[in-house]
């Protein structure tokens, strides 16, 4: 007997808000990233784009825990020699804090064509305000 898969859910993309007052940075982008491969639909297959979009708010409200803030740094290379640059989580929250989040988001997704594409439907927005209202989005409850 064969392995059952089920085939791919075509249709839009069904939007899930998620507001980021007062929760922790991992926690959050844990759920969001299980939310964004579709792991919590019923018809998940790890192979398959479930069309699951996530839209975060009030990305400047994020915490973290311990001396984080402090001791975590982003780090990425110019390409010349010496090009090394560091950042600390609480320089990049004065300057984007939406990227707090979404590096930590993205950085749980796959690293392949599909989680490419699925980090084409994460949306992260600084403020209570988002432009998606169209879209209808479905608020995703977390417990602190």
């Amino acid at each position: 007997m064969g392995t059952y898969l089920q085939k791919a859910r075509r249709g839009g993309v069904r939007w899930t808000l998620i507001d980021a007052e007062g929760q922790v940075l991992g926690r959050l982008a844990s759920r969001a990233a299980r939310v964004l491969m579709g792991k919590t639909s019923p018809d998940f297959t790890p192979h398959a784009d479930h069309r699951d979009g996530v839209i975060v708010v009030n990305a400047e409200k994020i915490r973290l825990t311990g001396k984080k803030w402090d001791d975590k740094f982003y780090r990425h290379h110019t390409g010349y020699p010496g090009g090394l640059k560091e950042i600390s989580a609480r320089q990049v929250l004065e300057v984007h804090p939406e990227r707090l989040v979404q590096e930590a988001i993205s950085g749980m997704l796959p690293r392949t064509r599909l989680g490419e594409r699925l980090r084409t439907r994460l949306k992260v927005y600084v403020g209570s305000a988002h432009p998606h209202a169209g879209q209808r989005p479905a608020a995703l409850a977390l417990s602190r």
